[in-house]
């Protein structure tokens, strides 16, 4: 059992890839869209938001209060939850980058020659190829710009995935059985080590939502939770970061120590001081 995420650019054929991978071994295969639709229904956020914001201006997500570390936050539990079970086709944006540490996920990166990538446009759309250039120009810049702003990272950096496959060069039925070949090797068993991390993510995640969305939501008693770092090791917690008050530290560990799964919360949280910062215990 392994998980497989697929990052790929605008008409590069990663879709397809993906969906004929997940029917070849009989894994679900997720989308970033359904991902974040699931997030939308959740916090009550609204599709068209979170999909102006992903497409358009991150800075968006402000306007809204649902801030870049919030929205991070819930998408990497959804989809920390979604994987948790392995057998699972992930295509979007960001996925190798919220899964990482996890050892038994293939990160895959797809990518295409330009001429490859215009006539899956024009056929798309039914467009001149002018109108398709400028699409995948425009696309490829807001993805860029989403990827620094969110991820601080250069949304092509091919050097964070396991394979990079150019479909310019070998059809999706080629790569498909490539793919195949590696999920079935050993380094991508799921052992009881890797599950174990994989479960330490989807606590320390669902730790990190749970603030998030007290943060997001209460009006009273809001917590400034942009600092706030989790890690968890068999439900041994530790929280990292600063607050603004000792009410807020102690809110923050109060959610955490509620969370199921959590055995302890250590604290090594700063308060925020004009002068020297110090830690409370």
């Amino acid at each position: 059992m392994a998980i497989v995420t697929i990052s790929r650019g605008t008409y590069s054929g990663g879709k397809q890839l993906a969906e004929l991978l997940a029917e070849k071994l009989g894994y679900r295969c997720l989308s970033r869209e359904e991902l974040l639709t699931g997030v939308a229904k959740k916090y009550d956020v609204g599709d068209d938001t979170l999909s102006e914001a992903l497409h358009y201006k991150p800075d968006f997500l402000e306007g809204t209060k649902l801030g870049k570390i919030h929205y991070i936050a819930f998408v990497r539990a959804a989809l920390c939850r979604e994987v948790r079970s392995n057998e699972v086709v992930y295509h979007g944006q960001g996925g190798h980058l919220l899964l990482a540490g996890v050892p038994h996920i293939l990160r895959v990166r797809v990518i295409a020659d330009i001429e490859f990538r215009i006539k899956a446009a024009m056929n798309y759309h039914d467009v001149t190829r002018e109108k398709a250039i400028d699409l995948i120009k425009a696309v490829d810049h807001h993805r860029a710009t989403w990827m620094i702003s969110i991820y601080q990272t250069d949304w092509q950096d091919a050097s964070r995935c396991d394979l990079v496959i150019d479909l310019e060069h070998m059809s999706i039925d080629s790569a498909c059985e490539l793919l195949v070949h590696a999920v079935g090797g050993p380094r991508l068993k799921t052992t009881p080590e890797s599950q174990q991390i994989m479960d330490d993510l989807v606590l320390s995640s669902d730790i990190r939502e749970r603030i998030a969305a007290h943060s997001w939501r209460v009006t009273e008693e809001r917590i400034e939770d942009y600092d706030v770092k989790i890690t968890s090791d068999k439900g041994l917690v530790d929280i990292s970061g600063k607050t603004s008050s000792q009410q807020e530290m102690d809110r923050i560990i109060q959610i955490a120590g509620e969370t199921p799964g959590v055995r302890e919360v250590r604290s090594h949280m700063l308060i925020r001081t004009i002068g020297p910062t110090y830690e409370l215990r």
